[in-house]
């Protein structure tokens, strides 16, 4: 079995990387599933995030033709100390790309669609009306494909960004805090804690049906009940479904691996994040923001129309 997440090193040319325990590890991807998603995404023209952030789940999610596209271009303008994504200045935006999201949503014949970007710090928008154009392509072309999407957070024009994509009307909206606030200044120096909450708020107060999503990754020095406060911290933002997964360093010159969270760790962060009222909880090792989001996103849909439910029968 190859482990993608840590292939081999000539000696003597990179530090040596920790080796990763047996519940992190993945097959290489090798299916016909695979190849024919990765060709489509060359032919239109598209990025993925499974590829750029180098996703120990793309064998898995690809053969099933699944595939997290990544719009705005494969160059970002901030350098995350966890991220894999290239920094520099980006090229112009693709009047294609919403187009061409739609026709690859279709061509793999997807129910559900998750759409990320870069971050696009260089655009007067920060990128908010490219997300804008997708959507209302999905919509247009794959009118029956639900719709998340991964935005970052449009620092200093987060309202009117946020404003513009609700209009839109996603089915999802995710923004990922990443990690516990104390961790900022040197995983995610570009971005603020609170403002990334106050982002997730401000979805709702636009639009209570949208479901918002969020996530950490675990194993970058976090503290147990530092994790739990992130968790009061969404919930007090009203965040529907909370992701936690293993964070995984890509290279050498990114921020180390603290340390290896067991997937007993997980389980019962995720028993936490439930008994404090998400609708939905994803927590192992693997998990990832758009990491089975279609099922994830229809027993969310389930859970609130229960909740719903059982309101209406009380009152």
């Amino acid at each position: 079995m190859t482990d993608l997440s840590n292939p081999p090193q000539p000696e003597g040319e990179r530090p040596a990387r920790q080796r990763k325990p047996d519940w992190i590890r993945v097959k290489a991807p090798v299916s016909k599933g695979y190849h024919e998603t990765r060709k489509l995404m060359r032919d239109l023209n598209l990025n993925t995030v499974c590829e750029e952030a180098a996703c120990p789940n793309i064998g898995e999610c690809w053969t099933k033709k699944h595939a997290t596209v990544m719009i705005l271009g494969d160059v970002c303008t901030r350098a995350c100390a966890f991220c894999n994504v290239k920094t520099g200045m980006p090229r112009i935006v693709d009047p294609m790309e919403p187009e061409n999201v739609a026709v690859a949503a279709g061509k793999m014949g997807l129910e559900h669609i998750v759409i990320t970007s870069v971050d696009r710090d260089d655009l007067p928008d920060g990128g908010a009306s490219q997300f804008v154009k997708v959507i209302k392509a999905l919509r247009r072309e794959t009118p029956s494909t639900t719709i998340e999407i991964l935005t970052p957070d449009f620092r200093g024009k987060m309202r009117p960004a946020v404003e513009a994509i609700c209009e839109a009307g996603p089915d999802v909206y995710n923004h990922n805090l990443e990690t516990v606030p104390r961790l900022y200044p040197t995983i995610r120096p570009g971005a603020r804690y609170y403002a990334s909450l106050r982002l997730l708020e401000e979805v709702k107060s636009h639009d209570p049906m949208i479901f918002t999503k969020s996530g950490i990754m675990l194993g970058l020095g976090e503290q147990r009940l530092e994790v739990h406060q992130v968790m009061d911290d969404m919930r007090s933002a009203d965040v529907d479904f909370m992701t936690m997964g293993q964070y995984l360093q890509p290279t050498p010159k990114h921020a180390n691996v603290e340390e290896f969270v067991t997937p007993k760790a997980f389980d019962a962060y995720g028993a936490i994040a439930r008994a404090k009222g998400f609708l939905q909880v994803a927590s192992t090792p693997l998990t990832r923001s758009s990491y089975h989001a279609g099922d994830d996103f229809a027993q969310m849909k389930a859970a609130r129309e229960a909740k719903l439910a059982k309101a209406k029968a009380k009152a």
